[in-house]
């Protein structure tokens, strides 16, 4: 089953509970969530806080993607009862085996994500130990960037390492995500779909959840 994930990082904050709601009734499965800090990425969003807002006013869960570093001081921050995933970047982990196995003790699906520029090298000696696979196919820091190409050839590589070491990982795609590219990404292996301002910047949010869920079919 291919899962939508929503990226409220391009959702209006002034409604931001409601524009949830409306993803929801739509028919999307998971808020993704993109946190920033100014230095592992050149922006800043949010922290817990505005994910926390949402508790009550949603059931569906969080999959949090932590641009930040030291992200392990922050973890239990976004670790809640509707939180399905935490995801941290490669290459702001000195201990990375540490940071996944710190995510799973709190009962929380551990996930990986690598940059554009980042082979699929770094993750040789933790594959077996994740959960999901985030491959960015834009440059992390802002909304709204076109999809970079070489993305979908690594994407087609992990999922060929999925299948002979970790059949049960997700792999995840953010960036640059539209109706026209959607089939492409999905039919190379992905199966948690982020989209922000293709979904929050449409005129209809709540058509074109259902737009991409009929693609999905």
């Amino acid at each position: 089953m291919i899962r939508l994930a929503p990226s409220i990082l391009s959702a209006d904050f002034s409604r931001l509970g409601e524009q949830v709601q409306t993803i929801e009734r739509a028919g999307a499965h998971v808020i993704h969530v993109d946190v920033m800090d100014g230095h592992f990425v050149p922006n800043i969003t949010f922290g817990a806080g505005v994910m926390k807002s949402l508790l009550g006013k949603t059931k569906l869960p969080f999959d949090v993607h932590l641009m930040i570093e030291n992200p392990d001081q922050y973890l239990e921050d976004f670790a809640t009862d509707d939180t399905e995933f935490i995801t941290v970047h490669a290459e702001a982990c000195t201990h990375l085996h540490r940071t996944i196995q710190h995510i799973k003790s709190m009962g929380i699906k551990a996930g990986v994500s690598l940059n554009p520029a980042t082979p699929l090298d770094v993750l040789e000696y933790i594959l077996e130990d994740l959960d999901l696979v985030l491959i960015m196919s834009v440059n992390p820091g802002f909304g709204g960037q076109k999809f970079i190409p070489s993305a979908l050839h690594k994407i087609r590589e992990l999922k060929k390492m999925k299948n002979e070491r970790n059949p049960n990982l997700i792999i995840e795609i953010d960036g640059g995500i539209t109706l026209d590219n959607i089939k492409e990404v999905t039919d190379a292996g992905v199966e948690l779909v982020v989209a922000g301002s293709s979904v929050f910047g449409a005129d209809d949010i709540e058509k074109r959840v259902g737009e991409f869920l009929n693609i999905f079919k």
